[in-house]
């Protein structure tokens, strides 16, 4: 399980980070509300567990704009406010669950990882882009009516970028995604499984999507 952890209290976030790694997480740590958008945007979380109070802004502003941007990853806030309105706001702007300091950590964890269960309901079944159409629960991808097997490398990239359709994508995203955070993104690989990708899905077809961005990454768009 991937998970993005914004909290600008060092020794909490440092405890927490601590405990999500030995229950066998992957953990990003931020401690600002436009690093913790950043990281939400760039990459492919399982959930976001999001403080309220942030240097840089809210937790909250930054729950409406990743739903605004329409990225569905589970989102659960915490913070020290126990005002009921605190609480519906949150939950008003997207956020899918709430939990007030002090906390058990046993806690935490069962509701992060009943949130990670929920993901799938969250984000649609099937995603069409232009004449591509994917299904991301049985892994069937179409083009212009013909049926493309993928193998599991291939389909963790073309995943990546239908989730994150439309924005520009670096490197180290990407690989974090289809192999893992220890994974060197200044190798060639990357740029062999785009290419068996882009032979596959892209080109017998019109429009391109998958874009190339000389110095940036990639940007899957028609």
């Amino acid at each position: 399980m991937r998970l993005l952890l914004v909290e600008d209290d060092p020794e909490l976030a440092s405890v927490l980070e601590a405990g999500f790694r030995e229950q066998g997480m992957q953990v990003m740590q931020s401690a600002t509300m436009p690093s913790g958008r950043a990281e939400a945007i760039r990459a492919a979380f399982d959930v976001i567990v999001l403080d309220v109070m942030l240097p840089g802004g809210s937790g909250i502003d930054l729950c409406r704009e990743l739903r605004g941007r329409g990225i569905a990853t589970p989102i659960l806030m915490l913070t020290a406010r126990d005002a009921v309105d605190d609480r519906v706001i949150g939950l008003e702007v997207g956020a899918d669950d709430y939990v007030t300091k002090p906390f058990a950590f046993r806690e935490l964890v069962a509701r992060v990882r009943a949130l990670a269960r929920r993901r799938p309901a969250l984000i649609p079944r099937v995603v069409t882009i232009a004449n591509l159409e994917v299904d991301l629960a049985s892994r069937r991808v179409e083009r212009g009516g013909y049926s493309i097997e993928l193998t599991a490398k291939e389909f963790a990239l073309l995943e990546f970028f239908v989730l994150h359709r439309g924005e520009v994508v670096d490197r180290a995203a990407i690989t974090a995604h289809v192999w893992d955070d220890n994974h060197d993104p200044f190798t060639n690989v990357l740029e062999v499984l785009v290419r068996r990708l882009r032979r596959k899905i892209d080109d017998a077809f019109e429009p391109k999507l998958i874009h190339t961005l000389r110095g940036a990454g990639y940007r899957f768009a028609d």
